[in-house]
């Protein structure tokens, strides 16, 4: 029994999200009855009616658990038995818009072999997150690698999501980078890795009003910088502890701190040995990592962060816990070419943030690659709104579609 329950966790649940699981799986029974050998025009009009009333469906079923968890009793809703693990919706999802919005640029209905996929669904639910938030955003904080930039590098030059992120400045919406890259309070290397960006504020001369509203915080939610203009040049300021509310969302002690990381090293350790892998561990003030020497396999990573994390909860006293409900909230998780245990997450990052701006989390917006349980973004859904890209080119699109929804709505 528990052999087996390993091997399923391990191998699958890590590696599913459960509302996207559901609504793929909902999708799937119109393909399977009604495909066609030959798909005409008027096969993909049926085809796309099919699929709008399943999402128009979801829909009322994400109304009526909203409608639930304010009543303080979500777990009543039809969606939470179908779903149990499912969380809080800020915002209603206006699915079915979203689904016909996404079906006529990707011609989903219009497939004969391939079902609506997992990557399918994702994408429509980020579409009607940006379709819902839009008219209440405040704030868009951003994960750094593989979300505005390849994994690693720098934020390059001109490109077009340095236009997107100066365009939310200049419409007076907050936008943050929170990263698990922590150089403690050492601005000129955050400033290296967001060089293009920077150059590219430069070159749209924003003002200092515009370019306060932009944010930088390492660490997960340790070191916290704030743009300025400084001698014609843009730079980002450390922003000491003392000049926001982070004492009560940061609460621990040094020496815990590193008894805490003292575990996770222990534990890393431990993975080298076992899975005989070539990798340096690297301690930093807050954080612990893996870094390999040769590349490692996905399922290797992942055992790294899931030994780590279950470590940590042990040595918490709540193995049955989640890493964000312990004295001392972490972040274990597979960075794609590295492990990292980072001390506290990003779901205190973001709440700094909205405290600090006035943010509430309807209007809060999340862009990030890691969603999954060995995933660094996954905690903000507990504070605000999400969007699931896997690259930059779909933060992009996403960013993109926003543009257009927010221009719609100005006029």
């Amino acid at each position: 029994m528990t052999s087996q329950y390993r091997v399923n966790y391990h191998l699958r649940a890590h590696k599913r999200d459960s509302l996207i699981e559901f609504i793929k799986g909902m999708l799937l029974t119109p393909f399977v009855l009604h495909s066609q050998p030959a798909i005409s025009q008027a096969h993909q009009a049926e085809n796309a009616q099919r699929y709008a009333e399943i999402f128009a469906s979801i829909e009322e079923l994400i109304e009526e658990h909203r409608s639930f968890t304010n009543q303080g009793i979500p777990t009543y809703s039809r969606l939470a038995k179908l779903v149990p693990s499912i969380g809080t919706f800020f915002t209603p999802l206006p699915l079915q818009q979203a689904f016909e919005r996404v079906n006529g640029m990707d011609k989903i209905s219009a497939r004969k072999h391939v079902p609506p996929s997992f990557n399918d669904v994702r994408r429509i639910l980020n579409m009607a997150q940006a379709i819902a938030i839009a008219p209440g955003l405040k704030l868009v904080t951003f994960d750094g690698d593989m979300t505005l930039y390849a994994d690693g590098q720098n934020f390059e030059e001109d490109t077009e999501l340095t236009a997107l992120l100066i365009s939310l400045l200049r419409r007076q919406i907050n936008v943050a980078i929170v990263t698990a890259a922590g150089y403690g309070d050492d601005a000129p290397r955050y400033e290296n890795r967001l060089s293009g960006l920077l150059s590219g504020f430069a070159k749209a001369q924003l003002t200092t009003a515009e370019v306060s509203r932009f944010f930088v915080l390492g660490g997960e939610c340790n070191f916290l910088f704030r743009c300025a203009i400084l001698n014609q040049n843009y730079r980002l300021q450390y922003v000491p502890d003392k000049e926001y509310s982070a004492s009560a969302l940061r609460s621990w002690t040094d020496s815990q701190v590193q008894q805490l990381l003292d575990v996770a090293e222990a534990e890393l350790r431990d993975c080298v040995d076992r899975m005989a892998v070539s990798a340096e561990i690297l301690r930093k003030p807050r954080a612990v990592g893996l870094v390999p020497r040769a590349q490692l396999t996905r399922e290797q990573l992942d055992e790294c962060a899931l030994s780590s994390q279950l470590a940590l909860l042990k040595f918490q006293g709540s193995p049955k816990s989640q890493p964000c409900d312990v004295p001392i909230p972490f972040c274990a998780f597979n960075g794609g070419n590295d492990c990292w245990v980072d001390i506290g997450n990003k779901l205190i990052g973001v709440r700094i943030l909205q405290d600090m701006l006035g943010s509430p989390p309807a209007a809060t917006l999340h862009v990030g690659d890691q969603f999954l349980s060995t995933g660094n973004d996954l905690s903000t859904r507990t504070a605000c709104c999400t969007c699931w890209i896997i690259n930059p080119e779909e933060t992009q699109r996403i960013l993109t579609e926003l543009e257009s929804i927010l221009d719609n709505n100005t006029k």
